[in-house]
């Protein structure tokens, strides 16, 4: 089976591929100063759970936007389950012309994201992906990754309302009743919810006049469901886009 780890700021997300069928998958927090042993017993923890050998991992794809984790995960997998892991990363065949101004800027995350959307959805798509920052992927009717854009994401806005504003709460970010909320956790949620959904909305307007052909739009991280799930801009939402992107660059990349 082939093991997918994509590593964020905030969650890491596992997969574990029998040929193309998504046969099990996780999500944990990430923790920068995890070693490699402390990540190879829970990783066992998980398969144990599922009643997944260790010897049943015959292959093994990191895609990372914490650069130390990705060393510590790539030496986890090697001393653990006897595998080198393809990493994401500038000069790995993905079948995409990247247009940025500098392609290796452009964050593992998105690429594997734009290479999944392509393939599950077709061309031109925009992909926006809820984690810790919220980002729009944008990739033309030839198949080129275009840009995007990058904000904030609505976990970090609401934590920066905590910290520094005195006197609001921490809240959980939660869908209100109305926009007018009617007690402060009310109103900071309509902001929030409200806010980024018009953000979203917004962002989505702006980038589909600068392009040609109207574009199939993809919503994937842990929140999509939450703030989109009823956009009429959004026509797909796909929690697990970016594992389903980590098997095709893995399978792209053994020829």
């Amino acid at each position: 089976m082939l093991l997918a780890l994509d590593v964020g700021n905030t969650n890491i997300v596992l997969g574990l591929f029998s040929g193309k069928q998504l046969r099990h998958h996780w999500r944990i927090s990430t923790r920068r100063e995890g070693t490699s042993d402390e990540y190879n017993i829970l990783i066992e923890a998980l398969f144990s759970l599922e009643h997944v050998r260790r010897q049943e991992i015959g292959a093994a794809v990191i895609s990372s936007v914490v650069p130390p984790l990705q060393a510590t995960l790539k030496e986890m997998i090697e001393g653990n389950f006897g595998v080198i892991p393809l990493l994401i990363e500038p000069g790995i065949k993905t079948g995409m012309p990247i247009l940025y101004e500098n392609p290796k800027e452009v964050g593992a995350d998105r690429i594997v994201n734009a290479v999944a959307a392509i393939e599950q959805y077709g061309k031109p798509t925009i992909v926006v992906d809820f984690g810790t920052a919220t980002t729009f992927d944008v990739i033309s009717e030839r198949g080129e990754y275009l840009g995007g854009a990058i904000a904030p994401g609505i976990s970090i806005s609401a934590e920066a309302l905590f910290q520094r504003a005195a006197k609001l709460p921490r809240i959980d970010i939660a869908r209100p009743k109305e926009a007018i909320g009617k007690s402060t956790v009310t109103s900071m949620q309509s902001g929030l919810y409200y806010g980024y959904l018009s953000l979203v909305e917004g962002m989505l307007t702006r980038i589909k006049a600068e392009m040609s052909v109207d574009p199939i739009v993809v919503a994937t991280g842990g929140l999509a469901h939450l703030i989109v799930g009823s956009s009429p801009l959004i026509d797909h939402i796909d929690p697990l886009l970016t594992l389903e992107g980590l098997r095709i660059l893995y399978e792209r990349n053994q020829s």
